[in-house]
């Protein structure tokens, strides 16, 4: 994925589940919450991910941008992102989570007939 700076995302999300495992991966999903949030309120705002865009390699986004990441997360429409909301907009914004997760969303059906 790229954005109007240039920058190109790649989904390495699916490998680190590979290596991880699914509880792994969802710890290192809080930790990179955690490393985005505003510690006084508990959210990741635009001020916080601006302030942190560096450790995400995206320090050379524009302000509209940043935005633009919070609004498509933003589920309560509060303007911030809380933990579920950011672990959601992960997953989507990764394609190849999103399918390897109908196939586990398939398997545990399968487990439970």
């Amino acid at each position: 994925m790229a954005s109007r700076s240039g920058i190109v995302f790649e989904d390495f999300f699916p490998a680190m589940v590979d290596k991880l495992g699914a509880e792994g991966f969802m710890k290192e999903l809080c930790n990179g919450f955690q490393l985005l949030v505003d510690e006084g309120k508990g959210l990741i705002t635009f001020e916080s991910l601006r302030r942190n865009s560096k450790l995400l390699g995206l320090q050379d986004m524009a302000d509209d941008e940043l935005r633009s990441m919070l609004r498509e997360g933003d589920l309560d429409g509060d303007g911030a992102l809380n933990e579920m909301e950011f672990c959601t907009l992960m997953f989507r914004l990764s394609p190849g989570l999103m399918m390897d997760s109908r196939k586990w969303l398939a398997d545990a059906i399968a487990s439970e007939m």
